[in-house]
């Protein structure tokens, strides 16, 4: 058996593609296969992390040696030789997994320099200042990335050096000056680790593999991958690349850029570049970097180069393409390529335009389009109208708006977010470690850094809005104070961020719902012609409705009577319905509730004119009206709501239950339902469809029964055309479904509940308690109150489908839980042959995309979300 193989060099090809050399890995083969050009290297696979971790931390047997093969055949290409004092070879170690996870995981550059090779780079390049510059950055990013040492005692001693020379800028010291920071590095890395910087090139290569490695298990990785559901046991590949050199002088730079606005989707060149610098200099916002047109003017040749490159990759990989590239010495290389993270608004735009441009499909465009970023679109915006005082002005690096309480880090910001409070955090610049704050917080300001920082990638990723490069905020950290163009704010502060337009506003600022853009419009249509199932929404009131329609929604999936019961005006006659001491008196209440029930559906049925209409008739317990004991106005309201206390109401007295004890209530619902629906025939001429649904039924008697006193009540009202079924959210009503649906004409499953029956989770209890640990510690991989648990509740779903149909072929089925605008659940419910999910209003858009991909993916085309 041969033995395995862990490295490839880029120029060779590989079967495992991105997932076995990584995202960096493999698109750095793929330029070097273009003709693209590339620095040499080789890529360790993503096979060796995994066998890595696997034994405990121990390098799998025989990576060395082939590291030493591929670094051997890398001297021969550059003619430089690993750890030569004269003329070293320089790599940098990146990492880079299949999925991307920019800022996630660590780099370190100039590998290979020591004392003595420092002095051999200098005298070869006859640039002091460069070897010296290359050397201190080597120090302090082994020392981050190797030795764990905190990053800021470095950038203190920068600082003080900075301070003491007057230099603005780290450009501006001069080579003896870098020399006696080589020093003041080495010096704080021996006070950190109790031993020297080593000098042996081999181990310092050796040692940054295995930090990259375990940088796949830090907590920011960890956070992130939680976030966007990545799996844990990926791993991540290790590049190892020959270093070109950034920080050489004039003739020399580095930068990052787009093929198209990350932020709008606008064709035309995007991105940032900085003369004289390293990479780490622009992603970290170490310095703020220039417009990418600025190389235009200082790298003419360079530029136009490169503008000709960027053409070439967007066309092969017909995607817009996020690109980080060196120029030394007039030369350009390009380092990376990987498909641009960007706003939902660009996605769409871009997707649309490269429709109409011939490079891809409708269906390509609408496969890539993750549903989960059109929620970006739907994000406030800050009212036109509303007189705003506008205090700074920094880079629009993420649209939307936010306002929220300052806070000054990430802890605090998880901390208070978590707690329900709208939360700004505020920053000099975020770093990877500040991920889980930026989760919580409503938006992001930071004094430094560009569009293409840390802050700026991850916010337009998450779609929160995002301001940063504020120049005229200064951050007092440890304080937890900052000022804003003067104005002193402190932790707690109101400000309002626009990071459509970078401005950054004192106090609360109203704020609105955004526009549809007609980019949105296309590509739902387009969606729409492509999917089977039908998307329904979930909503409540006649306002609700329309806004569902307004978003394409086909109908009303779920429309809750309860809620119009708690209505100030209503909730008086439910308790002198409740409290009635018979059936006649509660009658006599229930009929001064038909007028407003009757009236909250003609307009439901109005605004759904046309379309089904999926009405549940009520379902909580009755105490859920009466106040708390305590607040109880006399001895007979205490004495109800004593008689109505249950141990576990969620299993008691409720639903169907309520139905067949109280028919008089179902009877008062179902007149109120037929009333609307001849009002509104003859209001309007537009019948609607109506579906009269029984809450939580488990045995075929009772829904037969309930059917009964829904078909003799609706007769006694007038004819109209409805249908009635039940709501399956029981485990026994999946595994009999077959029972219950001799007596119905349509199932829809209610997921929230049948994911509580069926593992036996109170959700209330759950999410606030161990649901999160399990998650943390990968019990589950996935919350089942937002994913259907497509292995337990999915069976139990499949089996009702299977049992109700052997009844019934044309038993109509749909999915009305949350779980109805999920992705995931909705692929899932297109595979099981239901006819349509439903989901609140604001999620119709990401459920009719999902629904699209579903049937995409059905039919051989993945739903690769495009930067996503």
């Amino acid at each position: 058996m041969a033995p395995n193989r862990f490295v490839y060099d880029f120029d060779e090809p590989s079967d495992g593609g991105r997932e076995l050399l990584g995202g960096k890995g493999i698109g750095l083969a793929e330029m070097t296969q273009l003709g693209v050009p590339v620095p040499a290297g080789f890529t360790i696979t993503t096979d060796a992390c995994r066998a890595y971790m696997e034994a405990g931390g121990e390098v799998p047997e025989g990576l060395d040696a082939e590291v030493d093969r591929h670094l051997a055949a890398l001297e021969e290409k550059s003619g430089k030789r690993f750890g030569d004092p004269a003329d070293p070879l320089l790599v940098s170690v990146r990492s880079g997994a299949a999925v991307s996870m920019p800022g996630m995981m660590d780099t370190i550059l100039n590998l290979g320099l020591n004392d003595e090779a420092v002095r051999g780079l200098s005298e070869r390049t006859g640039n002091e200042r460069f070897a010296s510059d290359s050397y201190r950055r080597l120090i302090q990013m082994y020392g981050e990335v190797v030795e764990g040492i905190d990053g800021h005692l470095f950038e203190e001693a920068l600082s003080k050096l900075k301070d003491k020379q007057g230099a603005a800028l780290d450009v501006d010291l001069s080579p003896d000056d870098l020399a006696e920071l080589v020093d003041t590095y080495k010096a704080i890395y021996e006070g950190e680790t109790s031993g020297p910087f080593p000098q042996d090139a081999r181990e310092q290569l050796s040692r940054a593999v295995r930090a990259v490695f375990e940088s796949w298990d830090n907590p920011r990785a960890q956070v992130y991958r939680r976030a966007h559901h990545i799996p844990d046991d990926l791993g991540t590949a290790v590049n190892v690349v020959q270093m070109v050199f950034g920080n050489k002088g004039g003739q020399s730079g580095t930068g990052v850029a787009f093929t198209r606005d990350p932020s709008t989707g606008e064709p035309g060149l995007y991105g940032e570049f900085l003369a004289d610098a390293q990479g780490e200099d622009v992603v970290a916002g170490i310095r703020t970097p220039e417009p990418i047109t600025a190389m235009q003017k200082a790298l003419p040749e360079a530029f136009e180069e490169f503008t000709e490159t960027m053409r070439r990759l967007e066309e092969h990989y017909c995607d817009m393409q996020d690109i980080e590239f060196t120029v030394e010495d007039g030369r350009l290389y390009l380092l990376q390529t990987r498909s641009a993270k960007r706003t939902a608004a660009a996605a769409l735009k871009a997707a649309v335009d490269m429709v109409d441009e011939g490079l891809i499909a409708r269906e390509d465009a609408v496969a890539r389009i993750d549903p989960g970023q059109l929620d970006q679109l739907l994000h406030p915006m800050i009212d036109p109208s509303a007189d705003v005082e506008v205090v700074a002005q920094g880079l629009n690096a993420s649209p939307g708006a936010a306002s929220g309480k300052i806070v000054f880090d990430a802890d605090t910001a998880a901390e208070k977010g978590s707690a329900g409070e709208n939360v700004i955090l505020v920053r000099w610049e975020t770093t990877p470690d500040d991920i889980h704050g930026m989760i919580a917080a409503k938006g992001i300001l930071t004094a430094h850094g560009g569009m293409t920082s840390h802050a700026a990638v991850v916010a337009r990723g998450m779609g929160k809005p995002c301001v940063a490069g504020c120049e005229a905020l200064s951050v007092d950290h440890a304080a937890k104070k900052a000022s804003l163009n003067g104005n002193e704010l402190s932790e707690g502060d109101v400000i309002t961020i626009d990071g459509g337009t970078g401005r950054v506003m004192l106090g609360p600022v109203d704020l609105v719902p955004p526009q549809i853009n007609e980019d949105f419009e296309t590509i739902l249509g387009w969606a729409d012609e492509l999917r089977r199932l039908k998307v329904r929404g979930n909503a409540d009131t006649p306002e609700d409705a329309a806004k569902a329609r307004e978003f394409g929604a086909q109908g009303i999936g779920l429309c809750r009577t309860e809620h119009m019961f708690m209505a100030e005006d209503r909730l008086p006659v439910v308790r002198e319905m409740i409290m009635a001491s018979g059936e006649e008196e509660r009658r006599r209440a229930l009929d001064k509730l038909l007028p407003h029930q009757q009236a909250d559906f003609e307009g439901i049925f109005e605004a759904m004119a046309g379309l089904p209409v999926t009405i549940r008739l009520l379902d909580p317990p009755l105490h859920e009206f009466l106040p708390p004991l305590e607040e109880a106005t006399d001895e007979k309201m205490r004495e109800r709501i004593r008689a109505l206390r249950e141990s576990n109401p969620m299993l008691g007295t409720r639903g169907c239950r309520l139905g067949l004890m109280w028919p008089e209530i179902y009877e008062m619902q179902v007149r109120a339902i037929v009333r609307a629906a001849i009002a509104v025939e003859e209001r309007t001429g537009d019948a609607p469809l109506v579906e009269i649904m029984h809450p939580l039924v488990g045995f075929g008697e009772e829904l037969r029964r309930l059917r009964a006193i829904t078909v003799a009540t609706a007769a006694e009202e007038g004819e109209i055309e409805y249908r009635v079924g039940t709501m399956i959210e029981l485990p026994r009503a999946c595994v009999r479904a077959d029972e219950i649906a001799e007596h119905a004409d349509f199932f829809s499953f209610g997921t929230n509940d049948l994911t509580q029956t069926a593992l036996g989770f109170s959700r209330d209890d759950a999410e606030g308690k161990f649901l999160t640990r399990y998650l943390e510690d990968g019990v589950l991989e996935r919350n089942p109150f937002e994913t259907i648990d497509q292995g337990g509740v999915g069976d139990l779903m499949r089996i009702a489908v299977e049992r109700g149909r052997s009844v019934k072929d044309d038993l109509k089925m749909g999915i009305c839980g949350e779980h109805g605008g999920e992705p995931q659940s909705v692929e899932f419910c297109h595979g099981l042959g239901l006819e349509y999910v439903s989901c609140s209003p604001y999620r119709v858009p990401l459920a009719r995309l999902a629904a699209a991909q579903a049937a995409l993916k059905e039919s051989g085309i993945e739903a690769v979300a495009a930067g996503g």
